[in-house]
């Protein structure tokens, strides 16, 4: 998942954090083995930013894309999970996996399953 890793470190520097100070990058692993993208874009109305994950997800679906393998999260300073919005988000599409890494040590990731970090996630 190194692959995956090295991709949402290069969405990250593509991140609109000028609040924050805080790049995040995202990269979607879909069923088929292709690769979409994402990084964090913040808005001065605070609740419009848009996270990384979510970009990701939005742009595959965007592309007739619904089936999902895995997700790696790139953060600076740490390894940073999915806010509670992401891993709700997420959740509409199955229990991927969750790869979190620290852009200055990408070697060093954590894992999970989304169902681990949301074990009761709401569904209708």
């Amino acid at each position: 998942m190194q692959n995956l890793i090295r991709a949402a470190r290069s969405a990250q520097k593509h991140a609109h954090a000028p609040y924050s100070e805080f790049p995040v990058g995202a990269a979607l692993l879909t069923s088929t083995g292709k690769i979409f993208t994402g990084c964090n874009v913040e808005n001065a109305s605070f609740g419009l930013t848009i996270c990384a994950e979510r970009v990701a997800v939005t742009k595959a679906v965007s592309e007739g894309y619904r089936k999902f393998r895995a997700i790696a999260v790139v953060a600076p300073h740490k390894t940073l999970t999915p806010c509670g919005a992401c891993r709700q988000f997420l959740a509409e599409f199955g229990d991927i996996e969750i790869i979190c890494a620290d852009s200055r040590r990408p070697g060093n990731p954590r894992n999970f399953r989304l169902s681990q970090l949301l074990p009761e996630a709401f569904g209708l």
